[in-house]
């Protein structure tokens, strides 16, 4: 593990344990850390249950400035965008989901906070997981979810 200081929402900071393989590329810039609530949309097939896509309210000391839904995208409220893809996975938490590290794939069209990202980390996770109970093809679970999305440049 690795010991990061990631600036947090409303300007404090949080010392928190990172698994090498999460770490950012060295001199990459802190753009905007979010919290994000929302849940995790899983449909059946196949009598198992597998991610549909995230839906999310994005967070800055508890005023919302965006979302998060399919592709991965997160969409802030000046209009500028990403679409992420997953570069490295780790559980930290059993019972929630695991936090990430991605790259962005594409950036949307319009200028603003999100249009010079290019890497994304999905930490501090809780709840979120697909039901463990076998399912009938096309039922559909929404699990709750809580996470942290830190932006780089």
């Amino acid at each position: 593990m690795v010991l990061v200081m990631v600036a947090g929402c409303g300007g404090a900071t949080k010392h928190d344990s990172l698994p090498p393989e999460l770490a950012v590329p060295t001199g990459a810039k802190l753009v905007l850390t979010v919290e994000a609530r929302g849940v995790q949309h899983y449909g059946c097939e196949g009598g198992a249950w597998m991610l549909v896509a995230p839906e999310a309210t994005l967070f800055v000391a508890g005023k919302e400035v965006g979302t998060h839904g399919a592709g991965p995208t997160w969409t802030h409220a000046d209009g500028s965008s990403v679409v992420g893809k997953k570069v490295a996975a780790a559980t930290i938490d059993a019972t929630a989901i695991p936090w990430f590290r991605l790259e962005v794939a594409s950036h949307g069209d319009k200028p603003g906070v999100l249009a010079d990202v290019t890497a994304i980390q999905r930490r501090d996770t809780t709840g979120g997981l697909a039901p463990t109970t076998p399912c009938d093809t096309g039922a559909t679970n929404d699990a709750p979810y809580t996470a942290r999305y830190v932006f780089y440049r």
